[in-house]
């Protein structure tokens, strides 16, 4: 399998940072171009509420800068490892972001952290990661981030 063009979705998280760092291993070996993702979702403007908020219209501006800003960062701190890297920014739920992204750009592969929620918070919040590969249009390579062992 030739790759030329990895998705690395990004929440900002450790375990994004350890999967991004394993996609610019496998960039380095193949040559290939890493396209990081962010997926951020702002709820709609005068969503009824029990307690009367309104959101601010400048809310969603505000976020969208903020994850434009944390994702150059983070392609930055790639690119200095000698891969080409570029960044992309989505206001859709992260699974079907994801979706969208890889078959816009065409990706040869998806390398993703997980969070490795069990019990009843994986049950309840499901993941990302499952969803993505049950509908990603090509291979997903999962990355589980494990801290160290407390003494």
């Amino acid at each position: 399998m030739e790759i030329h063009k990895i998705l690395v979705p990004v929440d900002f998280s450790e375990h994004s940072q350890r999967a991004l760092d394993e996609a610019i291993e496998l960039a380095q070996k193949f040559d290939a171009e890493l396209h990081l993702l962010h997926c951020y979702q702002v709820y709609p403007v005068g969503v009824a509420s029990p307690y009367d908020v309104m959101l601010p219209p400048s809310l969603e501006r505000t976020i969208e800068e903020s994850a434009r800003g944390l994702l150059s960062e983070w392609g930055r701190n790639a690119a200095r490892k000698g891969v080409k890297v570029r960044d992309h920014l989505s206001a859709s739920a992260p699974s079907s972001g994801i979706r969208q992204m890889a078959e816009t750009l065409d990706v040869d592969l998806i390398v993703m952290g997980t969070r490795g929620l069990s019990g009843l918070k994986h049950v309840l919040l499901g993941s990302v990661a499952e969803r993505t590969i049950r509908i990603a249009p090509g291979p997903v390579l999962t990355v589980k981030w494990e801290k160290a062992a407390q003494s």
